[in-house]
């Protein structure tokens, strides 16, 4: 097996080019797992982790710009208050150890419908910036999960960094497990509110072949606060509103059974994250109670 490790986002694009079957790594922590076990044996590793431009984040319009190659501790400690949801979910994410080496962009490329980001993307309509010696390509995380560890990515292209919509509001993450983090999730579900477009973002983790978001849900919960006027004049929302919103969440889940829990358990779970993380988010927008999890 070769490894490369290219000093430069150029190199390393070019690299790609010429070998589309070497696999990126970063932190580290998919990759070696599967090479550890046998999973995979590529021909070629390439080394992410010496180019500073995929290990920084900025400001940009309406969002922050998280270069891949970030790790979670910078995301908890630089980004709580701007992306709070992604901020909670990087909390879950292993020990300090997996903390400090772990990437969203790693956690994208992995796309195992268990990573602790994903939700937090769809929810809050976040764009994976990949590129490559082609250009750059903007991929809506809707459109980034295909399948069971299945991206969007073409063979000869990087993530270069993922846009996350900056938008002030309240954003929620919740998982079950068998404890707050180093496990993987048995479900996860993350909520953001858009209130300057009357949206609502939802989205589930570990409970279908991929990520995704429940859509019923949003708009339910959407068109309920807008007929209300709820995002101008907030009032507490009544049970019926909280129960119906993780009936629809549980109803887009599409779960299996396997060791870590049954489906039947994932969905009453997933129904039952979606109205504690509703609670939650909309007690923040009313400025009666914490801001995220």
């Amino acid at each position: 097996m070769d490894f490369l490790r290219p000093a430069t986002l150029a190199e390393a694009l070019a690299l790609k080019a010429e070998r589309p079957g070497a696999v990126p790594i970063a932190g580290g922590t998919d990759v070696m797992v599967e090479l550890n076990f046998d999973h995979r044996r590529p021909d070629a590793l390439l080394d992410l982790t010496g180019i500073a431009e995929l290990r920084d984040w900025s400001a940009v319009p309406g969002a922050v710009r998280l270069g891949a190659g970030v790790p979670y501790r910078r995301v908890i400690d630089e980004l709580g208050g701007r992306l709070p949801a992604l901020a909670t979910a990087s909390r879950s994410v292993g020990s300090p150890q997996i903390r400090n080496r772990g990437t969203v962009g790693g956690n994208l490329g992995a796309a195992s419908p268990a990573g602790d980001a994903h939700p937090v993307l769809l929810a809050t309509g976040a764009v994976v910036e990949a590129v490559s010696t082609r250009g750059t390509r903007m991929i809506p995380a809707t459109d980034f999960y295909l399948g069971v560890k299945r991206n969007a990515l073409a063979p000869d292209e990087l993530i270069a960094a993922v846009h996350v919509p900056e938008t002030g509001a309240p954003q929620q993450f919740a998982k079950v497990g068998t404890r707050n983090a180093m496990v993987i999730a048995v479900c996860s579900f993350a909520i953001a509110l858009h209130p300057a477009t009357g949206r609502v973002g939802a989205a589930l983790g570990s409970a279908a072949p991929t990520p995704r978001r429940a859509t019923a849900a949003e708009d339910f919960l959407a068109d309920e606060l807008g007929a209300g006027d709820q995002w101008e004049s907030p009032t507490p929302l009544p049970d019926s509103t909280r129960r119906r919103f993780g009936e629809l969440v549980a109803a887009a889940a599409s779960p299996v059974d396997d060791v870590r829990g049954t489906a039947a358990y994932r969905r009453h779970a997933l129904s039952v994250l979606a109205r504690r993380t509703l609670d939650w988010a909309w007690q923040g927008y009313t400025g009666r109670g914490r801001p995220c999890a």
